[in-house]
């Protein structure tokens, strides 16, 4: 079902007297932050894969296994929908009061549909999850022990997502399309506030980007190695760009991604020119290894397939960078993304402007 209403309606979080107070002018839609993500990336595409990066690092940590967190989180999120349809607000310190999160109607065959993985891969993460002490069946309920896993909470998490709506709103602000003054202890204090439902939101963000990746790249922690790959080159694309352009120009979402891939930026100035510095500075297995936790024997094996598949390719000092073919495979899935980040943006800072 496409979310169509505004945040105020559709939410009890807003009384009465909020609705008094809203200048409804300053109101956000979904298509203004989008299209003013999409016009400034290249103020926000090194901190959005930053952010993304840290995500799916926490969410390789907390097992050592992408599909058993996605499991977690799919259920915990069972649980937030619940809350949200029953009118019942929780902040951060209420949710993760109790040791245990019952689910109710817990179905092997709907786990299946939500993320789009196999009955078999999904009931053989869920008896590990069992074996862990993380899950417990009860005839058709589910328990969750959060004591196995306290290493869940999004606490760090929550800092790095209020730190990346501090930018955009900093665009939207000059822009005129946002006035509200942000800083981000007071976003991150508003997410934990009201923490059952922006955490829902986040969730409804995040779950189907690892969907749609994984079919992509046939498995999660391929698409984390990709990822690590391209931070890497992200981090050399912006340091080249503000090289040569100062912090002035503005680079919209295509051009960026364009040069991100196809390492362009080799072009910026004469001594990357003659030096080949840009394409020089790729990353090699041990150091996504070290940086991700992933076994490096595992980094090379996914490398080896991302190489096949020409999602990525070995430079001069036999370093993982990425070639163009991304720009042709990943932009057209990403927009799709940045829809979904949108939206979840757009709710965050509409709630802070009543907040």
């Amino acid at each position: 079902m496409v979310d169509t209403c505004p945040l105020w309606v559709s939410n009890p979080i807003y009384t009465i007297m909020s609705l008094q107070q809203i200048d409804f002018s300053k109101v956000l839609n979904d298509e203004q932050v989008y299209d003013h993500m999409m016009a400034n990336y290249d103020q926000l595409g090194k901190d959005w894969i930053n952010h993304q990066w840290r995500w799916m690092n926490a969410v390789y940590q907390a097992f050592k296994d992408h599909y058993k967190y996605m499991i977690i989180i799919s259920l915990v999120e069972k649980t937030l929908q619940f809350y949200d349809q029953m009118n019942i607000k929780l902040s951060y310190e209420q949710y993760y009061s109790k040791n245990f999160l019952q689910i109710d109607k817990f179905s092997i065959t709907e786990l299946c549909e939500k993320l789009q993985l196999p009955k078999e891969t999904v009931r053989r993460k869920v008896l590990e999850l069992e074996k862990l002490g993380v899950l417990k069946r009860q005839k058709k309920q589910i328990i969750i022990d959060r004591r196995s896993f306290t290493f869940i909470k999004p606490e760090n998490q929550m800092k790095y997502t209020a730190g990346y709506i501090l930018k955009i709103s900093e665009i939207l602000t000059k822009e005129k399309l946002y006035s509200k003054k942000l800083e981000v202890k007071m976003i991150e204090n508003v997410l934990k506030k009201n923490f059952s439902i922006c955490w829902r939101w986040f969730y409804r963000m995040q779950i189907p980007m690892i969907i749609g990746y994984h079919d992509m790249f046939e498995d999660l922690t391929t698409f984390h190695v990709w990822g690590t790959v391209c931070m890497n080159q992200a981090f050399n694309y912006t340091a080249a760009l503000n090289k040569r352009n100062g912090s002035n120009q503005t680079h919209d979402y295509m051009n960026f991604q364009k040069e991100l891939f196809t390492g362009d930026y080799n072009t910026f100035n004469e001594e990357m020119i003659r030096g080949d510095k840009a394409k020089s500075n790729g990353v090699s297995a041990m150091s996504v290894s070290d940086m991700t936790g992933i076994p490096r024997a595992t980094v090379i094996r996914k490398c080896k397939f991302l190489i096949k598949n020409d999602f990525l390719r070995l430079n001069e000092k036999k370093q993982y960078i990425l070639t163009g073919f991304n720009v042709r495979r990943v932009l057209p899935y990403q927009k799709l993304i940045f829809k979904n980040k949108a939206k979840f943006i757009r709710k965050v800072l509409n709630l802070l402007t009543i907040s």
